[in-house]
């Protein structure tokens, strides 16, 4: 799996480069071992966009929705990547599992808290799966901006934010969980230059 993800980096960074300049700020916030990456989304090439800024040292699983990993072909080279497939709009305890499994292995996650592509002016409340992997491990949360307008040959700012920790949470129902996932949005919208 990792060996596959360090074949894809390497096959594909050249090709993405043609197209794409990133620019990172707040590297030095990246920590080592387990943690959950949490960017928004607004394009297909985000997840490459995220792992490119966090670089080769930094191996992490995405979760992207089941419906990619049922692509013949391209499904099954993201599985050999490590992506885990979630069926969205369930509760899909499989891909909370293995995303839980991969956490306290010491492998970064990356989420996308929306749960879907989101332009600029709309709004999506946040979903609360890396809300509920990080209380239940308690790994870091690693908040990420992604420009949302990319345009071909430009300069893509992303920025990495500090690390922060949520407590276990016990009991308060889906409010709480809610209003955490909220608020980890609102940092990753603050980190935008």
């Amino acid at each position: 799996m990792k060996g596959f993800y360090r074949f894809g980096y390497i096959l594909l960074y050249p090709f993405f480069r043609i197209f794409y300049k990133i620019s990172v700020k707040g590297r030095e916030y990246i920590p080592e071992g387990a943690a959950l990456i949490c960017a928004n989304h607004s394009a297909y090439s985000d997840p490459l966009i995220l792992a490119f800024a966090f670089g080769l040292k930094h191996f992490m699983r995405f979760l992207a929705k089941i419906e990619l990993m049922r692509i013949p072909v391209f499904g099954y080279l993201l599985k050999l990547a490590g992506v885990i497939g979630v069926n969205r709009g369930k509760s899909d305890v499989g891909a909370i599992k293995t995303a839980l499994k991969t956490l306290k292995s010491g492998v970064k996650v990356a989420i996308f808290p929306e749960g879907t592509r989101v332009a600029e002016s709309d709004a999506a409340a946040a979903k609360t799966g890396a809300i509920l992997l990080a209380s239940k491990t308690g790994v870091p949360i690693v908040p990420v901006y992604i420009p949302r307008n990319k345009k071909f040959f430009s300069t893509l700012d992303v920025v990495i934010g500090e690390p922060y920790l949520i407590e276990r949470l016990k009991g308060g129902g889906s409010e709480v969980y809610t209003v955490y996932a909220s608020e980890l949005m609102e940092k990753i919208e603050a980190l935008k230059p």
